[in-house]
């Protein structure tokens, strides 16, 4: 089969692999018919992560099932799906209690001792391969199976959003505790950071300010619905504070992660988080979901490269706030988010910019690592010529 093959930073190509099959009898098999190119994706693509060579990419997937393995029960062949990036077992002790993100079954326990998570083509997330690609293998189908309703096809570009990004920024905003008639204030406005935007607006959030030094992106979460707010090294914050009589936000999301940055393409890990505190309430809420890793060997100072940043403990605490963190539990949202899409509620679709064959995969991630205008989020298609 074909499929995105990374062989070092920032060294990708469609590659021909050997194809992916039933290896236990949970397994579903799945023709890949959309895959998306995400931003942590970049985290492994730039040489950030200790991701082997030789790795398929890619864990926003969807696609039609083309084979069960003897022990699959409701996962029929022909269903369409779309697949959580985390891979769950379904009965372990954070499966069952909503925590997919963590499950403790598909671990990589190599990684250390008490990992818990698995994904597709991810670093430290164990042996699976991603699924940008014609065909992937889908431990435990029955459970990481979401089978889409009779408008699959039709609405295809807006079920992709399922498997990651639309679910994750909706757990931003529900870490950051947003209620109807809030306001909030989003860092970053990236794929990650415009879901959140759409979500906050479907929970009736009454102002919603996204915060980012892209302009262009900057031009379409302000389409969503929100207040464009154009990143100045915390500087910023003071405009927030202005548009709210000075109190703040009533909650924050953060969507950048470990890799925050000045318009000038300075690293400076702590940055989004301060510029959080400082414009979220006193006893506001922050989501963080934007993703932060446990160690970095090319991190920006010695704090950053072991994976801590120097935070705003004190302000934090005298303003009496709290922070929810982690990795989004894709299946804790993705079923009732369906249904928002199925009913023309919501339509995560209007964030695409380019719909392309996997083949021109490796000019895709070149052009969206360098943010090039106008690259705003990017679906494959594995089997198109």
């Amino acid at each position: 089969m074909k499929a995105l093959v990374y062989h070092g930073p920032r060294k990708v190509s469609v590659d021909n692999v050997d194809d992916a099959t039933i290896e236990k009898q949970t397994d579903v098999l799945v023709r890949i018919t959309t895959t998306n190119i995400c931003g942590s994706d970049l985290h492994m693509y730039e040489g950030r992560t200790d991701m082997p060579a030789n790795s398929v990419l890619g864990h926003e997937n969807m696609g039609e099932v083309i084979a069960v393995g003897k022990a699959v029960d409701r996962v029929k062949v022909g269903d369409r799906v779309v697949l959580p990036f985390n891979i769950g077992c379904g009965f372990c002790a954070n499966c069952e209690r909503g925590l997919s993100a963590f499950c403790l079954t598909t671990a990589d326990r190599s990684v250390m001792p008490n990992m818990a998570g698995a994904a597709y083509g991810f670093a430290d997330m164990g042996p699976y391969r991603g699924g940008q690609a014609q065909l992937l293998r889908v431990p435990y189908g029955d459970y990481n199976c979401l089978v889409l309703p009779e408008d699959a096809a039709e609405k295809e570009r807006d079920y992709v959003m399922l498997s990651d990004i639309f679910p994750t920024g909706w757990h931003s905003t529900r870490l950051a505790n947003l209620t109807p008639g809030d306001s909030v204030v989003i860092y970053g406005s990236g794929p990650v950071g415009l879901m959140a935007t759409l979500s906050a607006r479907v929970q009736g959030a009454s102002r919603i300010f996204v915060v980012d030094h892209n302009t262009d992106r900057l031009a379409l979460a302000e389409k969503l619905g929100a207040t464009p707010i154009v990143e100045d090294e915390g500087r910023e914050v003071q405009q927030i504070l202005d548009a709210t009589s000075g109190q703040g936000t009533d909650c924050g999301c953060e969507c950048i992660g470990y890799q925050c940055h000045t318009p000038q393409g300075k690293e400076v890990p702590n940055l989004v988080m301060n510029s959080l505190v400082n414009a979220v309430k006193f006893t506001g809420s922050i989501g963080v979901v934007g993703v932060f890793v446990p160690q970095d060997p090319g991190g920006a100072d010695e704090l950053a490269k072991k994976g801590e940043i120097a935070f705003d403990f004190g302000k934090f605490w005298f303003k009496g706030q709290k922070i929810g963190t982690g990795q989004c539990n894709v299946k804790a949202y993705n079923r009732k988010l369906m249904e928002l899409i199925h009913n023309g509620r919501a339509n995560p679709s209007a964030i695409i910019s380019h719909e392309l064959p996997l083949s021109e995969a490796p000019d895709a991630y070149k052009n969206f690592d360098k943010r090039v205008e106008g690259w705003h989020k990017v679906i494959l298609h594995p089997q198109a010529a």
